[in-house]
């Protein structure tokens, strides 16, 4: 492979800039520093760094990343951030983010290249679990969690499909639970809460396909998912 092609997949960059790079010598293949883009490497075997940091060669990639609220769930948008701002120095070739998670919504989205995977995760013929973590305005009482957990009608053809509920805290006014679902309707958590008299004021997503939010990924931070954590995630 083409230095500047090995480059250029890995770092998201275009080719001209992976050439300019190149060139500047911000790049070593096995300790030498290589200023000839169209050098060509093994890109399974050599050792190549950019701007000193090894990059391994993967077809595809696989993040987390903890979305902060007022970040559109978008790999472009014209006028509003987007995750993929978020992620510009992420390496990984045409990386998008799996399904989409609302404006004001917090919490875990997997972000890859790896369209099959990402096709088996939003079929709606898996109903691949999410979990989120939510807050709300009203009670929430024992029949309520029945009706969730059982399917509930928010307006749509069909109830939604049974849920689980965990960790429910009653306040004055005000509680909180965890509400697991296998459908990904437009807004479905908020509709499902408020289908029980209740409105969401805090939405964070926690799990999805058995993958959980690494607590210690602040808003806006993300990382390469580990190895068993893609394995869980192929078992979808």
């Amino acid at each position: 492979m083409r230095l500047d092609k090995f480059i250029a997949d890995m770092q998201q960059e275009t080719r001209s800039a992976a050439r300019e790079h190149i060139k500047r010598g911000a790049v070593t293949v096995n300790a030498a520093v290589i200023t000839k883009p169209e050098y060509k490497v093994n890109e399974l075997e050599d050792t190549i760094c950019f701007m000193g940091n090894e990059l391994q060669f993967q077809q595809f990639v696989y993040y987390m990343l903890h979305k902060p609220a007022d970040v559109v769930t978008a790999t472009k948008d014209a006028k509003e951030r987007t995750v993929m701002d978020l992620m510009r120095t992420a390496a990984g070739k045409n990386l998008f983010p799996v399904g989409r998670l609302d404006k004001d919504t917090e919490g875990l989205l997997l972000v890859t290249n790896d369209g099959a995977l990402s096709h088996r995760l939003l079929s709606p013929k898996k109903h691949v679990e999410k979990t989120y973590y939510v807050e709300c305005e009203g009670e929430l009482t024992a029949e309520d969690i029945v009706k969730l957990e059982q399917g509930v009608d928010i307006g749509d053809d069909k109830p939604t499909l049974p849920a689980r509920v965990a960790h429910v805290k009653q306040f004055v006014n005000t509680y909180s639970l965890e509400l697991s679902i296998t459908e990904g309707r437009f807004h479905q958590v908020k509709r499902m809460i408020h289908a029980v008299g209740g409105n969401v004021t805090y939405l964070k997503r926690i799990a999805f396909g058995g993958l959980a939010l690494d607590d210690t990924l602040a808003a806006g931070e993300w990382r390469l998912l580990r190895q068993e954590e893609i394995e869980r995630l192929m078992k979808n």
